[in-house]
């Protein structure tokens, strides 16, 4: 997504305690089958489910409810250093859809933007009860279907996959009791500060409350971790951006390691740009839209291909191509029409990133961390798939459907992202005006090449 290691002492202390399990509430994942594919026409049916990502739930004390965070601040009693702190509180159960607007039926998956006074979600697949679902995607594709007409400017529907542990970290932090079994240790590319449970300790110490968002704040520490965009969309614009990093899974970031101010962006663990490819982006606007070649409103099965150097699951991650079908037409991707491409291009490669990042005049970072060859080493490994609906309060989303950087000239190369306004992603206006806003995601499967389309 767009918009030092930690101190030894706090690092040592997150081991002695973690975070603890509430019990007011049970905690019960909605089923969310997927299908994994060996053949063509050989798919086995997973009785995967999915899980509401740690930051989103009540946090109170363990012997009573009493909250610990409340609004964007710790309470001090209860939280007055990070080990105290994890020790002191509880992550509890969930209510999917009465709190948080979240529904499952079968494959499909409803992510509702506001709902009462929750602002939208990140849930994870999961194998488990206890363990996130891993996906190992080299020579292989992903596919999945989505249902976006009913998101507009200024949100993004993401579906994406990030280097998370497994177990949500309790294999590494023993004492950290809640796991993955309660959305526990997301990372991503942007190493966020606003996490509150890292390592299993709380992420309490220079603790910032944000002053426009009243449900978040920063941290001294940030998570990060390589990151595999997928899916990043509104009816009106759509992106897909590998972000690669200099460490291995989830790892803690301090100060400048975790680029958090404009100055430190290109000192991060990780490349917060990334390779994007969005066709509007890249010269064609009549690709993807309202009634456009993909019609954004009506469903589309969207199929992401991994390919190696070799054709083999071992081999050097070489190319990410994309593919649409809708209606029963297979739409390869959309041509790069834009100065400096030369020739056109409609997948993303390292070729095409230095290209692009030539041609837009951007910081290549993504050369720089060691470009597709990284991103294939971490799915290789194995990422964790994660599921959201967010509107930005650090750019109004402008970065994907709309002018951006604001002090460009929107008709510099890559400054135009999008058909929306400048204005159209301040959070307080879409919290309002798109707050019956929504983002369906359905039949998820992953498998050999050529399988889906």
């Amino acid at each position: 997504m767009f918009p030092s290691t930690a101190l030894v002492s706090f690092c040592l202390l997150a081991v002695a305690y973690g975070q603890q399990i509430g019990t007011q509430m049970a905690e019960v994942h909605p089923i969310l089958t997927t299908q994994q594919c060996t053949a063509p026409g050989d798919c086995t049916t997973l009785q995967t489910s999915v899980v509401l990502d740690s930051n989103w739930r009540w946090l109170h004390e363990t012997t009573s409810t009493t909250n610990c965070y409340t609004g964007n601040t710790w309470d001090a009693t209860l939280c007055p250093d990070p080990t105290t702190c994890a020790q002191n509180c509880a992550l509890d159960g969930a209510d999917y859809e009465g709190t948080y607007g979240i529904s499952s039926s079968g494959s499909s998956i409803t992510l509702n933007f506001v709902t009462g006074t929750n602002i939208g979600s990140r849930v994870y697949l999961m194998a488990s009860d206890t363990e996130y679902q891993m996906f190992q995607l080299l020579n292989q594709e992903f596919t999945f279907t989505v249902d976006m007409s009913n998101l507009g400017c200024g949100l993004n529907g993401a579906l994406y996959l990030t280097e998370m542990d497994a177990d949500g970290g309790v294999s590494r932090f023993p004492n950290n009791k809640a796991g993955a079994q309660y959305g526990v240790g997301y990372c991503d590319s942007q190493c966020p500060q606003d996490i509150k449970f890292i390592n299993g300790a709380a992420n309490i110490l220079d603790w910032v409350p944000d002053s426009d968002d009243a449900n978040t704040g920063t941290g001294m520490y940030g998570t990060c971790c390589n990151e595999m965009d997928i899916w990043e969309a509104n009816m009106n614009a759509a992106a897909y951006t590998p972000h690669v990093c200099s460490v291995v899974g989830q790892t803690e970031c301090s100060g400048e390691d975790c680029g958090n101010t404009a100055a430190e962006r290109y000192d991060a663990l990780c490349d917060k740009d990334g390779c994007d490819f969005n066709s509007w982006r890249m010269g064609n606007k009549t690709f993807l839209g309202p009634g456009l070649t993909v019609d954004t409103s009506s469903p589309v099965t969207v199929v992401t291909q991994f390919l190696t150097s070799d054709n083999t699951t071992t081999g050097t991650l070489s190319e990410i191509r994309r593919i649409y079908v809708q209606n029963g037409v297979v739409i390869q991707n959309s041509f790069t029409d834009l100065s400096g491409i030369s020739p056109a291009i409609n997948s993303i490669t390292d070729s095409f990133c230095n290209a692009q990042k030539t041609a837009v005049g951007d910081t290549n970072e993504f050369e720089k961390l060691g470009g597709l060859a990284v991103m294939g080493e971490a799915l290789a490994r194995g990422m964790v798939l994660s599921l959201s609906i967010w509107d930005d309060y650090a750019a109004d989303m402008l970065w994907l459907d709309s002018d951006y950087p604001t002090n460009a000239s929107a008709t510099a190369p890559g400054v135009s992202r999008g058909p929306c306004s400048a204005t159209s992603g301040i959070p307080a206006t879409v919290e309002s005006t798109e707050a019956n806003d929504h983002v369906i995601f359905s039949d998820i499967k992953f498998g050999p090449l050529g399988e889906f389309c």
